[in-house]
């Protein structure tokens, strides 16, 4: 049986709380659970110590038994001291899509010909200026 360290909500619409819980892998998110563990409360100021509630002794039990806890339970652990949890790097996370990058292309390009036909006619005054300064 696969063991799993999640979290179930609980909580009114709008209003979430959830419950540390761990789990058979393969059952539901709301439903039948082993042990509760801790609580974790998003509502709460991220300082506050009644945010995360997490019993360390039983976490660490079950971890040593191999469980395994989704991301944001990891950060719980991570916090705790229980476990160190590698820091993702996604570089393209604040990279255009490409159909953003194609307006953007798009955009330059207008821009780039604006700029071009207001350098036009300047430079096409000047030497009507200097022939009009002549006669």
């Amino acid at each position: 049986m696969a063991l799993a360290i999640r979290l179930s909500r609980g909580g009114a619409k709008k209003r979430p709380y959830y419950r540390i819980v761990v789990t058979d892998s393969r059952s539901p998110r709301d439903g039948r659970f082993i042990e509760k563990i801790g609580t974790y409360n998003p509502l709460l100021a991220k300082d506050s110590g009644e945010r995360v509630k997490l019993d360390t002794d039983r976490a660490q039990h079950w971890l040593g038994v191999g469980a395994q806890p989704t991301d944001r339970v990891a950060r719980f652990l991570d916090a705790a001291g229980l476990r160190s949890r590698a820091a993702k790097s996604n570089p393209k996370k604040g990279e255009p899509g490409e159909k953003a990058k194609e307006r953007a292309e798009a955009r330059a390009a207008k821009q780039a010909e604006l700029d071009a036909a207001a350098n036009a006619p300047a430079e096409d005054e000047a030497p009507a200026a200097d022939e009009a300064a002549e006669a």
